[in-house]
């Protein structure tokens, strides 16, 4: 049975269930080109590091939680519009299920 991962930040959040808590990525400041962005052009990046995940994603036939493939600490892509915006003590976090995770940067 996994266990919820404690996070490595300050942040006071554990996700429920099938969860996951991403810190977002920093926006580009610049372009390949050299070019800097306005902060009305710059998207939302797609990227960010796994803070914290919950118990699992609950197998109904068996009561067990199945793990996750992602843990605390790794660096993922995402789908443009996965999870939940929240804001704790000033710092921003996405609140997504693994669903939404396309994959871990190595």
């Amino acid at each position: 049975m996994a266990t919820a991962t404690k996070p490595k930040s300050s942040t006071k959040l554990r996700p429920l269930g099938d969860k996951v808590l991403i810190k977002r990525a920093e926006a580009r400041e610049q372009t390949d080109a050299g070019i800097f962005l306005p902060e009305s052009a710059k998207d939302k990046p797609k990227e960010g590091t796994v803070i914290a995940v919950g118990n699992g994603k609950l197998n109904r036939e068996t009561g067990e939680f199945i793990p996750f493939t992602v843990k605390a600490g790794d660096r993922v892509i995402f789908t443009s519009y996965a999870g939940t915006d929240v804001t704790i003590d000033d710092e921003e976090y996405l609140i997504m299920t693994e669903d939404d995770i396309l994959g871990i940067v190595d």
